[in-house]
């Protein structure tokens, strides 16, 4: 016999072993439903973790030594999904995924285009260049702060905000983080902006005359290289690179500098010293544009939500394993601290995967059968 006919008998083997665990499995669902009928009747919580903490010793037991942490592995996920399969009988589908489909349903099919959006910084900020990317006629309300910008939006001054939330060089914008946590709103949209910063001065500067440069702290941070190349030269942190370009315009001083965009250098009349200092060429900051009410237009195939998981061993994991077993795609996974609590987290997931899937829904009914904390954020597309 030769090695494929060999591996051609082993396959075969495990075929018909599937065959009978699927058929098993099958029956052990079909008992489980039979046991919430008699927890619902008998108000009787879904989660029993004695029980299952029995059942993981006694199955482990019947295995070999060197599967038992396998057989360990595999009951925990099979009790993940009892306890779905149970609760979703008791308590019915995530209200997240009736939110979806009704917004989606009813959220005109044209993104608007000439309303008030409220933006952090002044003319030429690169959230005012994300603005007017994803709305073609903007009313732009500037604020002073990131925070006065979901203020705006939560008492009804503008309809939407657009705020950055991260950067391919200096990671996520981690304060944006904290205020999803504080304010209640939705992403509807999100965007990508080139991000190519220049050393702008006063007409007549030199580079050998300037002593302090301004900017914010993430455009810093971006061009950290090309400031360190320089002599003894202070670095101030404003609110926003546009701000700090029309501080420098105004001073009329030719001993400053600002680190901002070019179009902040014709806004302001100001000279170019340098172009592009940024550490990486390829540099991108993602905006997201967010409102107080809940809008999914056509196409959306990104969904961002906050999970809180239980503390203990493989929370995460189990969460992983959903995602892949309804094939969603994760673009991004961020840990962010739980106020007041010791070394928990929070994880922020980005999602690709269209609204018009019911592989997202049956994801979503999964994390609320489980009863896991998380928020939603908003299904949307991204801007190119």
């Amino acid at each position: 016999m030769d090695n494929q006919d060999t591996l051609k008998k082993y396959r075969d083997k495990i075929d018909e072993i599937d065959k009978q665990l699927v058929r098993l499995f099958d029956e052990r669902m079909s008992a489980s439903l039979e046991i919430a009928k008699y927890k619902q009747k008998n108000n009787i919580p879904v989660l029993n973790r004695q029980r299952e903490r029995q059942v993981l010793d006694k199955v482990s037991s019947y295995s070999r030594d060197d599967n038992k942490i396998y057989t360990r592995i595999l009951y925990s996920e099979i009790f993940g999904l009892s306890r779905s399969y149970q609760r979703k009988y008791i308590d019915g589908s995530c209200p997240v995924s009736s939110m979806i489909k009704e917004k989606l349903e009813n959220t005109p099919s044209l993104f608007p285009e000439h309303v008030k959006v409220a933006c952090q910084g002044v003319e030429g900020a690169y959230s005012q260049q994300a603005c007017d990317r994803i709305f073609r006629d903007p009313q732009i309300i500037y604020t002073e702060n990131w925070e006065d910008v979901l203020k705006k939006i939560e008492s009804g001054e503008c309809r939407y905000g657009v705020l950055p939330i991260e950067n391919s060089t200096a990671g996520s914008v981690n304060k944006v983080y904290d205020l999803m946590k504080k304010y209640k709103f939705f992403i509807i949209r999100s965007i990508r902006i080139h991000v190519d910063h220049s050393l702008l001065v006063n007409h007549g500067a030199k580079i050998e005359d300037i002593k302090e440069i301004f900017s914010h702290e993430q455009a810093l941070s971006q061009c950290s290289e090309f400031i360190n190349s320089l002599d003894n030269v202070k670095v101030t942190v404003v609110k926003n690179t546009a701000a700090a370009a029309k501080m420098v315009a105004d001073s009329g001083r030719t001993d400053i500098a600002a680190i901002a965009s070019s179009d902040c250098a014709e806004l302001y009349n100001l000279q170019e010293l340098y172009q592009s200092v940024q550490n990486v060429t390829n540099n991108y900051t993602r905006f997201i544009c967010v409102s107080k009410n809940c809008e999914v237009y056509p196409g959306a195939d990104r969904t961002s939500l906050m999970l809180t998981t239980a503390h203990k061993p493989g929370s995460l994991y189990s969460i992983l394993t959903k995602l892949n077993a309804h094939r969603i795609n994760m673009l991004k996974l961020e840990s962010r601290p739980v106020p007041e609590k010791d070394f928990e987290f929070s994880f922020y997931f980005d999602i690709e995967i269209s609204v018009y899937s019911d592989d997202l829904y049956a994801f979503f009914d999964e994390l609320y059968n489980e009863n896991t904390d998380f928020t939603y954020f908003g299904s949307y597309s991204e801007v190119l």
